[in-house]
């Protein structure tokens, strides 16, 4: 099979099968390009959440773009951003004509009040698999806990954090 075909239809996958935004997606993605087809190693994967942070944009698209980039360039970018929104899409399309109808049903609320659990276990299980790869040392530790200080007190924008981030980076290992 042709290797964009097979990226599309892994991201295709990744977007049908995962509910709830794209940190909830993050442990897929990680499945799916890491672990199954082993198209990057994990130090990779977190550098492009990390990117896929920084830049305009859900995560779970702009990871799609990464590695799909990194792959096989501008083609593979395109397959693995357009498999993981295709399935959205169509059922975003679909449900919009509905929406009026079922809105204030209550086995659609139900139904999404008992996902919401499921989002949160599936957010943490995404920070436990990248925290066995981020927390290598002392020095990491520090900087997640002066990072994790701020966060709690001030109202930071995510990008002021990573580059905080970045500058205790270069003071600890330079």
């Amino acid at each position: 099979m042709d290797l964009a075909l097979k990226l599309f239809l892994a991201f295709l996958k990744i977007g049908t099968f995962s509910f709830g935004g794209g940190y909830a997606m993050l442990p897929f993605i990680q499945r799916e390009i890491v672990e199954k087809n082993n198209w990057i190693d994990i130090n990779e994967f977190m550098d492009i959440i990390g990117i896929s942070q920084m830049t305009p944009g859900p995560i779970a698209i702009n990871s799609a773009t990464f590695v799909g980039y990194k792959l096989f360039g501008v083609i593979g970018s395109i397959m693995a951003t357009l498999g993981v929104i295709f399935t959205s899409f169509i059922l975003v399309s679909i449900i919009s004509k509905m929406l009026e109808k079922f809105k204030e049903s209550t086995v659609i609320k139900a139904a999404l009040m008992g996902m919401r659990p499921v989002l949160i276990a599936l957010i943490i299980k995404a920070f436990l698999d990248l925290a066995k790869e981020s927390y290598l040392d002392l020095k990491s530790l520090i900087i997640a806990a002066i990072i994790g200080l701020v966060l709690l007190s001030k109202k930071l924008h995510p990008i002021l954090v990573i580059v905080l981030a970045g500058v205790i980076g270069l003071v600890f290992y330079m």
